[in-house]
C-alpha cells in the first residue's frame, strides 16, 4: 500500500493562494491516479480534483474550475493542488488519495489509500 502525506495548509485571506503537496511512498507512484478531497465541518466530504496516473487526465468538481490546478510529478512521487482565487467556502481539510484506479478515485468509496489531512482556513 501506498501511504500519503499532505503538507501547504494553513491560513488565508479570501482571494489569495495555497499549494498543497501530498507526498506518496511505499509503492510505486506512478502506477496510482492521485485525488484530492475536502471535507468541512459539518459537511460531507467531496472530491475536489482527480488526476490520471500519467497526468494526461483531470477533473474538478465545479465550483473549482478555473481557480484549482492539480498536477503530478512521477519523478518526484508527489501530486499538488494549486489553489488560486481562494474563498470563505473553500475552507476544509483536504485529503490526497490514491487508487490504482482513475475512476475509483472518482466515486470517492474504497480507495487504495488516504493522507492525514492539511486544514486550509479562509478568512473573509
Amino acid at each position: 500500500q501506498v501511504q500519503l502525506v499532505e503538507s501547504g495548509g494553513g491560513l488565508v485571506q479570501a482571494g489569495g493562494s495555497l499549494r498543497l503537496s501530498c507526498a506518496a511512498s511505499g509503492r510505486t507512484f506512478s502506477n496510482y491516479a492521485m485525488g484530492w478531497f475536502r471535507q468541512a465541518p459539518g459537511k460531507e466530504r467531496e472530491l475536489v480534483a482527480a488526476i490520471s496516473w500519467s497526468g494526461g487526465n483531470t477533473v474538478y468538481r465545479h465550483s473549482v474550475t478555473g481557480r484549482f490546478t492539480i498536477s503530478r510529478d512521477n519523478a518526484k512521487n508527489t501530486v499538488y493542488l494549486q489553489m488560486n482565487s481562494l474563498r470563505p467556502e473553500d475552507t476544509a481539510v483536504y485529503h490526497c488519495a490514491a487508487d490504482p484506479r482513475l475512476d475509483t478515485i472518482l466515486s470517492g468509496n474504497a480507495l487504495d489509500a488516504w493522507g492525514q489531512g492539511t486544514l486550509v482556513t479562509v478568512s473573509s
